[in-house]
């Protein structure tokens, strides 16, 4: 199953992200692909911001990762736009946190090969005239689900 929005500005990201955290399921790995500025970390920001995090979401951009209680659970965010390939990731326990981890939000998972876990949405977002082009596919069944729950949900500022 996939979805596309318009999303006209920044705020509709943010309320396509609100609506996503409305429907997710209860685990949930979420690739993000997309250019610089196609609106990723204001995507990732605003879903974990409406899941309840409080305090600073910072960019994992020199991190590789940042950790954020849910919850229920945790979330983990990844942006893996400075490493120059795979093994990079090797030091940062993502076995680990695989059995901890409530949601991964994962920007330029192209880079992580096979040491990041599959994706059960992948978000793809582009640069469109003044807005941005979200297309959102289900790698697997809850990710359709969610995409059904998903599509219930008015989301103001984005169309289709």
């Amino acid at each position: 199953m996939i979805l596309d929005f318009f999303l006209a500005d920044a705020q509709a990201t943010e309320r396509l992200a609100q609506a996503l955290a409305r429907s997710m399921p209860e685990h949930a790995v979420v690739h993000l692909h997309g250019q610089l500025g196609a609106g990723k970390s204001t995507l990732a920001r605003a879903l974990l911001r409406e899941l309840g995090v409080t305090g600073p979401i910072k960019s994992p951009t020199y991190t590789l990762i940042e950790r954020y209680p849910l919850a229920q659970g945790e979330a983990v965010h990844l942006d893996l736009y400075r490493i120059a390939e795979a093994s990079e990731l090797d030091f940062l326990g993502l076995d680990d946190l695989a059995a901890q981890a409530r949601l991964w939000l994962v920007e330029w998972p192209e880079k992580g090969g096979s040491a990041l876990p599959k994706a059960d949405l992948s978000i793809d977002l582009s640069v469109e005239g003044q807005g941005r082009r979200a297309r959102l596919r289900a790698n697997a069944e809850t990710a359709r689900d969610w995409l059904n729950r998903l599509s219930k949900i008015a989301v103001p500022g984005a169309s289709s």
